[in-house]
């Protein structure tokens, strides 16, 4: 009977440690650079190459991934969080293949929810991290805590900008305060609605050279995406553009893109990420 005990245990820990999402956060440093649309559909591109896909919509102020999908939530974050409903019921497999958890903006101010609470939210998105192989987190815009407690325990950063000098500004903010927690993470900036290829080299190289000099941190190249007038067009439509137009310039940047992020998140660390996000919490 022991044996059997104990082989049930090693069995259950082999099953706990096959699978440990990947965790991809995407931010940005101001608002309007298209950071929301890069996130659902570089979701459909895992989930069309075969991996089970979340994302998690954390922009708990504005959160409009669902709107984007052309689908209706329900429920979100925050009747997990009340206990109203499980985390595996407010999941919603999208037109994409993918599931969505949306936010809320009663979850915007997370610095005020009780020490259960907060546990709670930890506890009940542990759960993906077994029934996922990628999570992506769409975080809010800027720095406010809400946004840096994805994004400092996230394994992959992917900072979002345009080629306007605001937007730049902006992004090389955010890549200077994730620098100074020292975490485990790559960080890789995505340059959004460029003209061509080689004003996406030249921003990346800009903000890169500067995070090197001033801060000694690598920002590693996600690439860009063309300015394509598909995309507007799919926001209208409110059908995502990979879908909507496949072959159009801005899909064949996100493919490029999701193949560029699954080199990169490969070693994934270690411990978890929510694991890891409820130790920052805990500070």
């Amino acid at each position: 009977m022991t044996m059997l005990i104990d082989q049930a245990t090693h069995l259950r820990s082999l099953v706990q440690e096959r699978r440990r999402a990947s965790v991809i956060a995407v931010t940005s440093g101001t608002g309007g650079v298209g950071k929301s649309n890069i996130a659902v559909n570089l979701a459909i591109k895992f989930s069309a190459a075969g991996k089970e896909v979340v994302l998690l919509d954390a922009d708990l102020g504005l959160a409009n991934a669902d709107v984007l999908c052309n689908i209706d939530l329900p429920h979100n974050l925050s009747h997990v969080i009340a206990r109203k409903k499980e985390l595996r019921e407010v999941i919603v497999k999208t037109p994409g293949g993918f599931g969505l958890i949306g936010g809320a903006s009663g979850l915007a101010r997370m610095a005020d929810l009780s020490d259960s609470d907060r546990q709670r939210l930890i506890n009940a998105l542990a759960e993906l991290e077994s029934r996922a192989d990628v999570l992506i987190i769409d975080t809010g815009a800027g720095i406010s805590p809400n946004v840096l407690a994805f994004t400092r325990a996230a394994d992959h950063v992917l900072v979002v900008t345009t080629p306007e000098p605001t937007a730049i500004t902006d992004a090389y903010a955010v890549i200077k305060v994730l620098s100074r927690d020292g975490a485990e993470r790559r960080i890789s900036l995505l340059v959004n609605q460029v003209t061509s290829a080689g004003e996406g080299r030249v921003v990346h190289d800009r903000i890169a050279k500067v995070a090197r000099q001033f801060l000694s941190v690598t920002v590693f190249d996600a690439g860009y995406v063309l300015r394509d007038e598909q995309v507007p067009l799919a926001v209208r439509r409110r059908q995502p553009f990979v879908l909507g137009s496949p072959r159009c310039p801005a899909s064949t940047c996100i493919s490029q893109l999701a193949i560029r992020l699954e080199q990169g998140v490969a070693g994934a660390a270690s411990g978890g990420f929510f694991n890891r996000m409820g130790k920052w919490f805990r500070r």
